[in-house]
């Protein structure tokens, strides 16, 4: 799914690296967290895998394609397999909530006949079935979250990236946000999350990539045994493990 192999990244030649020696696979449907402070090199690796920038070392393959050796015309095709959750959520404030969702498949020139249902359905994934028609000023923080998910996950992506996704909500929203990707990852989706909270990390027990100054500093695989003992406490209306079932036959299916 993603592959980077010895890669190093200096903006300015002579500068000090942004990457360096950077090697490390995620796999399929894994779910990952992409932990460091500011400066860390985490926005880079990002650009990377968005293939906004390129290496100046070494070799990245995200979804089977070398970003180096992909042509310029090519590049949003490999950016329409990927579902982007940002820091703000960059809801468009003119449009409700359904309009919000279904602007990703318009984008991409989806038949008309073919938004809808879709649309309706992700919305009833995530449990905001009866706020299609509300604007996002309207909205509590969790549900504006979960419009973000609904419209990264629209287009049946393979990838989904948050960056810094509880940057500007509460601590009971951060969690109830990193299960609700949990979850997400359940349905076969690969999910990598870019944070600085580290606190919020060690609550979960999944991968745990550490970034520091440029470099991989620790690589923590999952506990799927603690993971799955997990029990948060948390009253989320998103996901549960029938949705997540159907949610991935239905992902199969289209």
């Amino acid at each position: 799914m993603i592959d980077f192999e010895h890669v190093s990244k200096e903006y300015k030649k002579g500068g000090r690296l942004a990457l360096e020696d950077i090697n490390f696979h995620v796999d399929e449907g894994e779910f990952v967290f992409l932990l460091g402070h500011s400066g860390a090199g985490k926005s880079t690796l990002l650009k990377l895998i968005l293939r906004e920038t390129l290496p100046t070392s070494g070799k990245v393959t995200v979804l089977g394609k070398d970003v180096a050796k992909l042509r310029r015309h090519k590049i949003p095709y490999l950016r329409r397999q990927m579902g982007i959750i940002f820091q703000d959520f960059r809801l468009i404030p003119s449009m409700t909530v359904y309009e919000n969702v279904a602007f990703a498949m318009h984008v991409l020139n989806v038949p008309r006949k073919e938004i809808r249902p879709r649309v309706e359905y992700i919305l009833e994934l995530v449990h905001l079935e009866d706020k299609a028609k509300c604007y996002p000023d309207t909205l509590s923080g969790g549900e504006q979250q979960r419009v973000a998910v609904a419209r990264a996950l629209v287009h049946n992506p393979k990838l989904v990236i948050a960056d810094e996704p509880t940057g500007n909500i509460d601590p009971e929203l951060s969690l109830e946000m990193m299960q609700l990707l949990e979850r997400v990852s359940k349905m076969g989706i690969t999910v990598l999350v870019v944070t600085h909270e580290h606190e919020l990390v060690h609550r979960f027990h999944q991968r745990v990539v550490t970034l520091s100054h440029g470099r991989i500093v620790s690589d923590v695989p999952a506990d799927p045994v603690a993971a799955a003992e997990d029990d948060l406490s948390l009253d989320v209306a998103a996901f549960d493990a029938d949705d997540a079932s159907a949610a991935k036959k239905e992902v199969a299916a289209v």
